[in-house]
């Protein structure tokens, strides 16, 4: 590949795009296949010690789906946007290696918590933390690896995300149950429970994984596609600055400072009166069919399902306020971004998908519990090791196959593994769900399991290859403030309503997966266009081909 690319950073540049690996490529994907695995755990281990949480501080499913899904999202997403920001301009590996300090952190802090309200706080900080994960890790390790060879680098990074999902149900379920053992109530040190101890072990070996990112070399930013990318003089400033504009309340002074015209003012006010009334209508719905006492914040009591629905409203004028940001600052970025309808299909598959499997992955564990009569420690070590393994070995087929197929159908060949593994997988989930013994559901969700594996690998080498090498960081964090706020934040609060109203987590996670309708028509679409709007990169970017 060619490219001719003008920008403001110095001469006009054309090159070869590198068809080898960089030196340290294999390196550096296996330090950030490690803070992804690192990162699933820390988030994930909430879903193992759900029942032993659940016991100790009096509260049900939908404040669990609260503290799995709704209170992370939010600031996960939000903060993604200015360090998605930052990663476009300053240095990928010590960036990483901060935000793996503060949710490792974080996630001991949670080990010595004792109320909802401490708990939620805790998650909160550890998506703060997790927010650079996606942004800064693609980015840099696009850096070090050719286009062709990209399918591979996402399933390592897939089977890596497999890993951290089924350790932390290994080694949440297994530390809570062995310290639960070991001390009775009231005899444990410092007072400890199994689930707080868990946390703490969770939490010790981002400490380390942190030196290495540190000292990780920071590649040529887009010599891998062949496109130049200019230096940013203050990456820090335009992250705040990023920060400020997408906050709500803050977004408004932002949209003054940069002299927004009346139009753009009064189709936010719009927006923010829509959202208003659009939330207090879920939250009435969501209290009729599962009404739960208030959440306690000190002083101050919230009916959570006003909660779920207010940190929805705010994430939705963040996605608002952050592409009418865009637009006004960075005009090109909104034009790649806006100009390629497979980038916005593919965001919109990413969320649905997510809310399925979010929705899924925080109730599996009490699902087996429940279900089949099984102990803490059985749950996560029989489901933990057979999940890490289909989440490991299935992206690892399904990723090369993508490249293979990419390369033989250009068009198509990604969206139609992807298309396979959504379209089929909630297919299979109603034989899965419906076993009768734990030995049945386990042989099921085998086939389940690889299967539903093989979507992220292609579904994201679409995504990225839609945008320039400098923009990808900001391309992360759009998708993930749109997948996490109504993927996780949607898909684990719906099950959790679901099983508190009807008393059946079984229909609850079966009714998840008719989300994968309009997954199925977006995919047809993103197959039969992909390459049509790859092509037309530069010339949305309004540069030469």
């Amino acid at each position: 590949m060619k490219a001719d690319v003008r920008n403001a950073s110095g001469p006009d540049r054309t090159f070869e795009a590198p068809r080898q690996i960089a030196r340290g490529g294999w390196y550096a994907l296996a330090l950030i296949s490690l803070t992804n695995a690192l990162s699933l755990l820390d988030r994930q281990i909430l879903a193992i010690l759900a029942p032993a949480i659940k016991e100790d501080l009096k509260i049900g499913d939908a404040e669990m789906g609260l503290l799995f899904g709704t209170v992370f999202a939010l600031f996960y997403a939000l903060f993604s946007l200015p360090v998605g920001r930052l990663a476009d301009g300053w240095l990928r590996g010590r960036l990483l290696s901060l935000s793996i300090l503060l949710w490792s952190a974080a996630t001991a802090v949670a080990g010595l918590t004792s109320s909802f309200a401490m708990l939620a706080a805790s998650r909160l900080c550890v998506g703060i933390g997790e927010a650079a994960t996606q942004p800064a890790g693609t980015s840099l390790i696009y850096d070090y690896w050719p286009r062709h060879r990209r399918g591979f680098v996402m399933a390592v990074l897939a089977a890596a995300i497999a890993l951290g999902l089924g350790g932390s149900l290994v080694l949440g379920g297994v530390a809570a149950q062995t310290w639960a053992d070991a001390f009775p109530p009231g005899e444990a040190p410092f007072n400890l429970r199994g689930w707080q101890f868990a946390f703490l072990v969770a939490a010790t070996p981002g400490f380390i994984l942190a030196w290495f990112l540190w000292r990780l070399k920071e590649p040529e930013r887009g010599a891998m596609d062949g496109i130049s990318s200019p230096t940013d003089p203050h990456p820090f400033l335009s992250s705040l600055a990023l920060l400020g504009a997408v906050t709500p309340g803050l977004h408004l002074l932002a949209m003054k400072r940069r002299k927004a015209g009346p139009r753009s003012i009064a189709l936010n006010l719009a927006v923010i009166f829509a959202l208003v009334l659009g939330m207090a209508f879920l939250s009435r719905i969501g209290a009729a069919h599962s009404p739960r006492p208030p959440l306690g914040f000190g002083s101050f009591a919230v009916d959570p399902h006003v909660l779920q629905w207010l940190v929805i409203g705010i994430g939705l004028l963040t996605i608002v306020n952050l592409l009418q940001g865009i637009k006004a600052s960075d005009s090109q970025a909104f034009r790649v971004l806006a100009g390629s309808p497979t980038l916005i299909m593919a965001i919109a598959v990413g969320t649905l998908q997510s809310a399925i499997n979010y929705g899924l992955m925080a109730f599996n564990p009490s699902f087996l519990i429940r279900s089949y009569d099984l102990s803490l420690s059985e749950a996560a070590l029989q489901f933990g090791l057979l999940s890490a393994a289909t989440g490991i070995v299935g992206p690892l087929v399904w990723g090369p196959l993508s490249d293979r197929l990419h390369q033989r159908f250009p068009s198509s060949g990604r969206a139609m593994i992807a298309l396979i593994s959504m379209g089929a997988s909630p297919l299979l989930s109603l034989w899965v769900y419906t076993a009768d013994a734990p030995s049945d559901f386990y042989l099921r969700f085998v086939f389940y399991g690889l299967l539903l594996t093989g979507w992220m690998p292609p579904l994201y080498a679409i995504l990225y290859d839609q945008v320039l090498p400098r923009m990808r960081g900001l391309t992360a964090s759009l998708y993930l403030l749109v997948m996490t706020i109504l993927g996780m934040g949607v898909g684990p609060y719906v099950v959790g309503l679901v099983s508190d109203a009807t008393g059946d987590l079984r229909l609850a996670l079966l009714c998840i997966n008719f989300v994968a309708v309009p997954i199925v028509v977006l995919m047809v679409l993103i197959a039969r266009r992909s390459a049509r709007d790859e092509g037309n990169l530069l010339k949305r970017a309004g540069q030469p081909a």
